[in-house]
Parts: C-alpha cells; sequence; structure tokens
C-alpha cells in the first residue's frame, strides 16, 4: 500500500501530474471541531498527552479534507518538558517555560536518552493514527529544530527576535552550544521512537532560522538538522525527512545536500519560480501559499495557487502553506485551495 501514496511518491522524487497536498496546523483552532475536542480535554496540554483525543484532531482534518498526509498532532515543546523543563501555557499568551541560561540549569536537565518515559503517550497517539488513517494518507511525525527549541527553552517563551537566545550564544557560547547537544541527542531519540511507532515521513521545523546570519546559521540551523537527519538515515534508511528553515531566503538553495533531507519546505519569502530554478534541483519541495489566503480567499487565492502548482510542476512537489494556517482562517478557504490543486 505504502507505494501508492502519492506523499511518499513526492519524496522520492517523482513529479506527479497533482502535487499531494497537505497543510501545517491542518488540526487546529480554524476547525469548530478541533475546538469541540479541546474544550473536551481541558487545555492543551492535556490534549497533546491524552492519545486517543490527540488522534481524533489528528484525523478531523483527513475527514473534511482528505487530505494527503496526517501530521502528528503534538507541540515542539514536550522535548523540552520530557528534558525536565517546567512547561505551561498562558491563555492567549502562548507557551511559558522555566528558563536553562547557566551551566547549572544546563546540567540539571535530564540526560536526552531518558525522554521517551515522558512522551510515551505521543508514541501511543502514532500508534493509534497507524491503525485509523485511510490507506492512502501518509502519516508525518515531527519535531522542532534545536535552534527552535533552544530559543524556546533560554528566553522561557517566545520572542520576536530571539534575542535572548542570540545573547546566551554571543555572551555563553559552552552553555550555549551544550544545550544545542542535548537538544539534538533527545531530537534524534524522540523521532526514533516516533518512526518506531509508525510515522512513515519525519519534518523538523526550525520555525527561527531565518534569524540565524552567516556562520551561525550553517553552525546552529543547519548542522543540527544535518546530525539528526544523518542519524536517522542510518538506522531508518527508507524513512523520507523534510526540513524547513523558515527564513532561510536565498539560502534555501543548496539545502537538500547541506542537510541531507528528502524535501526542503519553504517558506512564502521566496517566489516558486525561483525556488523551482534553485531548490526542487536538488530534490523535493514543500509549499508555499501564503498563510493569509486562507482568511482571504476569493481569486487571489485561486491565482496564486495554480501559480505555485504551475512553477513547480516540472518536478516532485508537495503543496502546502508557507507557514502553519492561522485561527481565523475560514475552513472553506481551505476547501477552495484544496480544489484549485486538484483541479475541480
Amino acid at each position: 500500500m505504502t507505494i501508492q501514496k502519492t506523499v511518499l511518491r513526492a519524496l522520492s522524487g517523482e513529479a506527479l501530474p497533482v502535487p499531494p497536498i497537505w497543510m501545517m496546523r491542518q488540526a487546529g483552532r480554524y476547525l469548530p471541531e478541533y475546538k469541540a475536542t479541546r474544550a473536551q480535554a481541558g487545555d492543551f496540554l492535556s490534549l497533546c498527552y491524552n492519545p486517543e483525543l490527540a488522534a481524533e484532531v489528528t484525523l478531523q482534518p483527513i475527514r473534511r479534507y482528505g487530505f494527503d498526509a496526517a501530521i502528528l498532532f503534538a507541540d515542539i515543546l514536550l522535548l523540552p518538558q520530557a528534558l525536565g523543563a517546567d512547561l505551561w501555557f498562558v491563555t492567549g499568551e502562548g507557551p511559558r517555560l522555566s528558563t536553562i541560561t547557566t551551566a547549572d540549569q544546563l546540567a540539571a536537565l535530564k540526560p536526552a536518552a531518558d525522554v521517551n518515559d515522558h512522551l510515551s503517550p505521543i508514541y501511543e497517539t502514532i500508534k493509534i493514527l497507524s491503525k485509523s488513517l485511510p490507506v492512502g494518507t501518509t502519516l508525518i511525525g515531527f519535531a522542532g529544530s534545536p535552534w527552535t527549541v533552544a530559543t524556546y527553552m533560554i528566553a522561557g517563551q517566545g520572542t520576536p527576535d530571539q534575542g535572548p537566545a542570540h545573547a546566551l550564544k554571543d555572551e555563553n557560547r559552552l552553555v550555549f552550544d551544550g544545550l544545542i547537544d542535548i537538544i539534538t541527542d533527545a531530537t534524534i531519540v524522540y523521532l526514533s521512537a516516533q518512526i518506531e511507532a509508525g510515522a512513515e515521513v519525519i519534518k523538523l521545523f526550525d520555525s527561527w532560522a531565518g534569524s540565524l546570519h552567516g556562520d551561525d546559521f550553517a553552525q546552529y540551523s543547519i548542522a543540527p538538522m544535518r546530525k539528526i537527519t544523518s542519524a536517522l538515515k542510518s538506522a531508518y534508511p527508507d524513512v523520507p525527512i523534510i526540513a524547513f528553515p523558515r527564513g532561510a531566503g536565498e539560502k534555501y538553495g543548496n539545502l537538500h545536500t547541506a542537510i541531507g533531507a528528502d524535501c526542503i519546505a519553504l517558506d512564502d519569502g521566496v517566489s516558486a519560480d525561483w525556488a523551482a530554478k534553485n531548490v526542487q534541483t536538488g530534490g523535493c519541495v514543500q509549499g508555499n501559499l501564503a498563510s493569509r489566503h486562507m482568511v482571504t480567499g476569493g481569486d487571489a487565492l485561486v491565482a496564486e495557487t495554480r501559480k505555485i502548482v504551475d512553477a513547480f510542476s516540472g518536478g516532485p512537489h508537495i503543496f502546502n502553506l508557507g507557514h502553519g494556517i492561522t485561527p481565523d482562517a475560514d475552513p472553506e478557504n481551505v476547501q477552495l485551495m484544496i480544489d484549485t490543486v486538484r483541479g475541480i
């Protein structure tokens, strides 16, 4: 059955007449059925750690839209929690964590090898999904890339410019490098367990890669992703990997080789025409419709969707947004996008 899955075919390098499609954050707050399940769970973390309910919200957009892939419902900050960081969510404001900025705080983290006990509910969710998804739907597991995860662990929350992480990197490289290393090693453990549970594809989200410049981009975005990819490929050579160094701009050009990924996901800061000439030549690409079209809809959504499909039609392509869908999106616009991609 797996050979018929369009996402896996695209990831293997096949150019398909109609690109497979899924959407970042496709299970989320724009859907009324998600809101109902979230209310049933009580809070966000309880939803993440409840395998039955997490599987349910993962399946909801598959039932509604028939996406070609389902992505595990979880959060990139579950891994810091598994390492021993305190994690909580403030309503309307987002995640908060205890901070890691000193050698003593770094030393107090759990060993990377010990994260699986805490994360076992996530693996149970994957096992449920493996049995529940339609036969043609690919199951994607994921994790945050070490740089992005580190920015939250250092600041204790999201920041507009990742300033606290940059400051620690510049002022105490020993602690910063140690944190990157432990996140990298723990991510390999985490993703390996996801694959063992049934994930067919892995995606690495480096949402804040664009704030790294010069040698820092290579050292702290690309190198950790390359280490993770190399370890996973060594153990699971048939499992494709999608890398998303958001905000990479012109540096997207050589990243298939630099990271060792089967697919590079693109944000909407680069044009599809440019990416077809400079990124898709290295392998499969994913993207890259601007998320705002899921709010505004209309002729602009249709035109931009067709433009992206046409630009990438000469090579392997998975249609997606340039970032996650936002809570104010109209579900009807998602259907319009899908119908446009599929030529309905």
